[in-house]
């Protein structure tokens, strides 16, 4: 190691030996070493003279520590360069930036101190102006506050309802949007996005009946159905069977896009609902009645339905209510995490059919159901194939085997709410 400087004596060498391997060959090795001193310069006034010491060649053993010690000592050498070539960079760095400093006092004219001052003249007058003209709004503004003083605290909210911009929806429909735009009117241009039934609610609609919605801006609005005085209101409503006028006997793409009336029987659509569902954790209601007139609910806490791609995939979990959990009947009739089947479009777990064909309506079926909500609506008691409205917990459905009749129901709906909506 040319950085590694080291000076031992034979005699020295002998003592660490020896005490490795031992004192007996201790003698060996001293003895075995010739050394040779001769003077080595010139003696001083008291006759003191210096000596060399003359060594033989040897080889010494040093352990694998001193070769770490090397790679490290080299290591540091490298990162010398490397700072010395910094500060010389840097050096030239403030050498060209003072030679340019130089070149610009030499290059500027006699009168740029001049010029400077101009001008910052130039641009406190302009500062001053702009001053001028926000002081002149600020008193326009503190003159329509004064006006909106004198108004009503009903007056005020209907201010903000008819005059408030959502200035996103603007831009992303200014070029869209015909004179037959649902959210916009002549009046006021602009008016506030509702997603749900329950957006209506909070902005003080309180009547039931159809209402714009635009759960999502990169889409249209649509008309739903708002049940605003029921359980605190502010419920959009899915599905609703009340006369069986309708048949519920529909395609992939009826179901997709909706079918019926809001005002009477409908299916609002899996695409409406899907977006629904995804602007919000919503929560399920669902209410039946047969024709007894017995009313019982089944509500869920959390529902969602996926996108066309994932064939609408159904969502749906944490019941309470009256009605029983027919949903989640037992393993092989579950039909949560199902995909929608329609008589043209088979996604169930069936092996041996369609289930959507067997029984003649759009659901999300399993192999194949304990509950089917758009089945056929029957007036009366009917036998054979169970295919009309069904909820398998139902209290009258154990009473099947005994008459052979199967159960019927008057009405059935199922409608949404946003899961932190408060009355």
């Amino acid at each position: 190691m040319k950085s590694f400087c080291c000076l031992l004596t034979c005699a020295a060498l002998a003592a660490v030996l020896a005490s490795e391997e031992g004192n007996a060959q201790t003698d060996n090795i001293v003895n075995g070493c010739p050394i040779k001193m001769k003077n080595g310069g010139k003696c001083d006034e008291d006759g003191n003279c210096p000596y060399q010491i003359t060594l033989p060649p040897m080889s010494i053993q040093l352990p694998k520590q001193f070769q770490l010690l090397e790679k490290t000592l080299k290591e540091v050498q490298t990162l010398k360069e490397m700072v010395n070539n910094l500060k010389k960079s840097c050096q030239d760095c403030k050498l060209q930036a003072d030679d340019n400093q130089d070149k610009e006092t030499i290059e500027a004219p006699e009168g740029g101190k001049d010029n400077q001052i101009k001008d910052l003249e130039s641009k406190v007058k302009k500062m001053s102006i702009s001053l001028k003209n926000a002081r002149s709004q600020i008193t326009t503004l503190q003159s329509q506050i004064e006006k909106m003083d004198s108004l009503s605290i009903n007056s005020v909210e209907d201010y903000i309802d008819n005059k408030m911009a959502n200035l996103s929806f603007e831009l992303r429909n200014v070029d869209k949007c015909s004179s037959n735009c649902p959210l916009l009117k002549e009046s006021t241009g602009i008016q506030l996005l509702y997603k749900d039934c329950a957006d209506y609610y909070k902005w003080g609609k309180r009547l039931n009946g159809i209402y714009q919605v635009m759960p999502d801006p990169k889409n249209k609005t649509f008309g739903v159905y708002c049940d605003m005085e029921s359980m605190g209101g502010g419920w959009t409503v899915l599905q609703n069977r009340i006369d069986g006028n309708l048949s519920f006997n529909r395609t992939w793409s009826e179901y997709k896009n909706g079918f019926g009336n809001l005002s009477g029987e409908f299916w609002l659509g899996n695409d409406k609902i899907h977006l629904l569902t995804k602007s919000n954790n919503m929560i399920l209601r669902i209410e039946l009645e047969d024709f007894k007139g017995v009313k019982e609910y089944a509500k869920y806490d959390q529902f969602y339905v996926a996108n066309e791609y994932l064939k609408y995939r159904l969502s749906v979990s944490g019941y309470s209510g009256t009605a029983g959990d027919a949903l989640h009947f037992s393993k092989k009739y579950n039909h949560d995490q199902k995909f929608f089947t329609t008589p043209d479009r088979d996604n169930d777990r069936y092996p041996s059919g369609n289930c959507g064909a067997y029984y003649s309506s759009g659901w999300w079926f399993d192999a194949c159901m304990s509950a089917n909500l758009n089945g056929k609506y029957y007036e009366k008691d009917y036998k054979g194939i169970r295919n009309g409205i069904f909820w398998g917990t139902w209290k009258g459905v154990s009473e099947e085997q005994l008459n052979s009749f199967r159960q019927t129901f008057k009405s059935v709906r199922m409608m949404i709410r946003p899961k932190d909506f408060s009355p």
